[in-house]
């Protein structure tokens, strides 16, 4: 299920510093995720979370400091980034269009192979495969999630980056994701998962981070974290649990 563990990193944070404006958002964040990885980032509110993924995604210049995949240093060019799935809370779906149309529309962008069959596929996987010519503005907040997360990964991307995305999804649409994560991470791919559920976060884990005030305070294995004592652990560090 994973590489050797002295194969090179396929998501790199290498001292990743981000302002904006007189707000110091990542003061010095650095990890590396394998392929077949896949890491917890946890941490409470206004910690940093989204802005290391949006930075991983390319989609944020750091400050200071690189974000890599592969060895490519972001933002990089599409076919870098290309490499990348993106599940969000937020849906960024087109409301008009059919489930089965956005996530066809994300497939033909990146070239995938029978676009039309791959959406299919995806959505299936997700359990959509009844509604997915359903107009998007007509699914519920957790069905919508659902074509996102299908959208996110009709492409077999090799990194996938989640920011909080059990977010309105019920306990089959969960289901559903924490397999098809595993499935992915089982074919290879490097993870990083974001959430304020430490259950959800250590199901999958490989490792599980810390993030406060912008700073990485704790970076465990997953053979040495106890489940039971992880929340009390992550309360010392940051005060509370979300």
């Amino acid at each position: 299920m994973h590489e050797p563990a002295n194969s090179s990193p396929v998501v790199e944070a290498a001292d990743l510093y981000r302002s904006f404006g007189r707000k110091q958002a990542l003061a010095g964040v650095s990890f590396t995720v394998r392929a077949g990885e896949c890491l917890a980032l946890f941490g409470p509110n206004g910690a940093g979370k989204t802005t290391v993924l949006r930075t991983l995604a390319g989609l944020l210049r750091p400050t200071r400091g690189e974000a890599r995949i592969s060895g490519h240093v972001l933002p990089g060019e599409p076919s870098v980034r290309a490499h990348i799935g993106i599940v969000s809370h937020h849906s960024l779906l087109y409301d008009s269009l059919s489930a089965r149309e956005n996530v066809g529309f994300a497939a033909r962008l990146y070239r995938v192979p029978d676009p039309d069959a791959a959406a299919v596929r995806a959505l299936e996987k997700m359990g959509m495969g009844v509604r997915m010519n359903t107009p998007v503005r007509s699914l519920s907040r957790g069905m919508q999630q659902r074509v996102s997360i299908a959208r996110a990964i009709v492409h077999s991307p090799s990194v996938i980056l989640a920011d909080e995305p059990y977010s309105g999804l019920d306990d089959e649409g969960s289901r559903s994701l924490t397999a098809l994560l595993g499935e992915l991470r089982a074919a290879g791919a490097a993870m990083i998962v974001v959430t304020h559920n430490v259950a959800e976060g250590l199901a999958l884990a490989t490792h599980a981070s810390v993030l406060s005030a912008g700073k990485i305070v704790s970076l465990l294995s997953r053979d040495a974290i106890d489940e039971a004592a992880f929340p009390a652990h992550y309360r010392n560090l940051v005060g509370t649990v979300q």
